[in-house]
């Protein structure tokens, strides 16, 4: 599964600077960051819908993640977190039904994190790429076990702080 992407490579000012790598394959230098997106997906029940990683991953096989993945060169933003959604869940989703929730600094990455506020029904996921093997919703607090019984991926960038802020957002747009 030695599946390599190509991506651009952005400053510290998450500005590009005309390079690009083959990611998992060229060493990112100091100062060189990619773009990964993250999906956080909550139903009208408040659950948060994550999916199981498949055992040829890489990086945390078995464990239970929120969807993401990397920017592919050329993509925007919005592109490249509405392709992971599709690619590893098979669920459609537009570029008006994310919203943004926040920006999280690593080493050598920017995440950028997205709520979309939906009711899926399971058996209607289909796991395209065989990045994920199963999906399942869950409460924040299933969620927060979960991360603490090392079942989650440790780099999700999402807690109750992030979950209450989605809480907010969903309120206000549904009251108006």
């Amino acid at each position: 599964m030695d599946n390599y992407d190509i991506v651009d490579i952005y400053d510290e000012n998450k500005q590009k600077t005309g390079k690009t790598k083959i990611r998992h394959k060229d060493i990112l230098e100091n100062g060189e960051y990619i773009i990964g997106v993250q999906a956080i997906i909550i139903n009208s029940d408040y659950e948060i819908l994550i999916s199981k990683r498949s055992e040829k991953k890489r990086a945390y096989p078995l464990m239970w993640e929120c969807n993401g993945g990397a920017l592919l060169s050329g993509e925007t933003f919005l592109e490249g977190i509405l392709r992971e959604i599709k690619e590893e869940l098979g669920i459609d989703f537009n570029s008006d039904d994310a919203v943004f929730l926040k920006s999280v600094k690593r080493e050598h990455e920017f995440k950028e994190i997205y709520l979309f506020n939906k009711d899926i029904d399971i058996t209607y996921i289909k796991f395209c790429d065989n990045e994920a093997i199963d999906a399942k919703w869950v409460s924040i607090n299933q969620f927060m076990d979960m991360f603490n019984n090392n079942e989650i991926v440790p780099n999700v960038d999402f807690g109750i702080e992030e979950y209450n802020k989605c809480l907010e957002i969903i309120n206000k747009k549904t009251d108006k």
